[in-house]
């Protein structure tokens, strides 16, 4: 029996990227008053995340300019995040202020009671199902999806996969990456999340996933730098890498499936904050308007109305949110998940 974390997310099918937005006004602006002095004085905010550093940089170049405070960035996969985080809280040495991560290691993060209670005023702009009822992580801000990317100088359009199930032919065999998921969280809870389209189905799809020689990666990131190098010719990654790494020149599009999984992100701010007020007023900003607004610029499906990354079709895509898994399930699909994908 599967146990899932309370995700905060409506298990239903999301249509567009209006991904929770019925009724999503923005009032007021980040940053009361007193806390951006207080900020100013404390000088700077350390941040630990999986948000992109092209992106992150964006959002400094705008925050900085704004309050005059700098930006500490460490970025790392979502499971080295949350390595890193909990081993500096065990070790009582506390050198983040903010994590910005996926929403199942933050939920864990969360049991660990590594966040301090912080309700952005920003928050009153998020319907209430995006809101963490104890007040100790941000609403979710932007929703990442995980679909299936291809070399477009590799592979014609006509001869690229129309499903999932079509990587598992013989003509794919070998050819495709995916981050490991015995070792990435996300991509585990993306494997998990498959009985959403398949059922009871599901663990029989992933033994025939595994069985079809997929090459293991680190993370998303490594899997569709395979893709664009070509000693992949696809990949499970995220959507958005159409737009962050195509700006650049990488030969990528994705396939159109008619349902994606999707997960949340949040922010929080850590209990012993060395810089409490910066942190406070680095997540204000992140959710406000402006916040979303530069993240949608830089190709990531934020769950503000209106805002759309330029990628074609965005507002097309049907998103489904995945469910999380709690700690002790996530340990046991990891166990099987390395049995099936790593020893063979």
């Amino acid at each position: 029996m599967k146990t899932f974390l309370k995700s905060g997310l409506r298990r239903i099918l999301v249509p567009g990227l209006c991904l929770f937005a019925a009724g999503f006004l923005w009032s007021g602006s980040a940053g009361a008053q007193s806390v951006v002095d207080a900020a100013k004085k404390e000088g700077k905010v350390v941040i630990y995340g999986s948000l992109e550093s092209g992106i992150m940089d964006e959002l400094e170049k705008a925050f900085t300019r704004k309050y005059g405070i700098g930006i500490d960035y460490f970025r790392a996969a979502s499971n080295k995040t949350l390595d890193r985080v909990l081993t500096e809280h065990r070790a009582d040495r506390t050198l983040s202020d903010v994590v910005v991560t996926n929403r199942g290691p933050m939920l864990l993060l969360k049991q660990d009671k590594i966040f301090a209670r912080y309700v952005s005023p920003e928050s009153v702009n998020f319907p209430e199902d995006v809101r963490d009822p104890d007040g100790l992580l941000s609403p979710i801000y932007r929703m990442v999806i995980v679909g299936i990317l291809y070399n477009t100088k590799l592979v014609k359009p006509e001869d690229a996969p129309k499903s999932l199930d079509d990587l598992l032919t013989p003509k794919w065999r070998g050819k495709w990456v995916m981050p490991d998921p015995s070792r990435h969280f996300t991509t585990g809870v993306w494997v998990r999340n498959l009985e959403v389209f398949y059922g009871k189905d599901w663990l029989e799809f992933a033994k025939k996933m595994a069985a079809s020689r997929p090459i293991l990666v680190e993370s998303f990131i490594p899997s569709v730098q395979k893709v664009i190098s070509g000693e992949a010719l696809a990949g499970i990654t995220y959507v958005k890498y159409v737009y962050i790494f195509g700006k650049e020149g990488a030969p990528l599009d994705y396939v159109r499936l008619p349902r994606m999984l999707a997960d949340g992100h949040n922010a929080g701010i850590t209990a012993k904050a060395p810089h409490p007020n910066a942190a406070k007023l680095f997540v204000d900003f992140l959710i406000s308007r402006e916040g979303m607004e530069i993240m949608a610029k830089e190709g990531e499906f934020v769950t503000a109305k209106g805002l759309y990354p330029p990628i074609k079709d965005a507002e097309k895509i049907q998103a489904v949110p995945m469910d999380e898994l709690d700690q002790h399930e996530y340990k046991k699909w990891s166990a099987e998940f390395r049995k099936l994908f790593v020893v063979r």
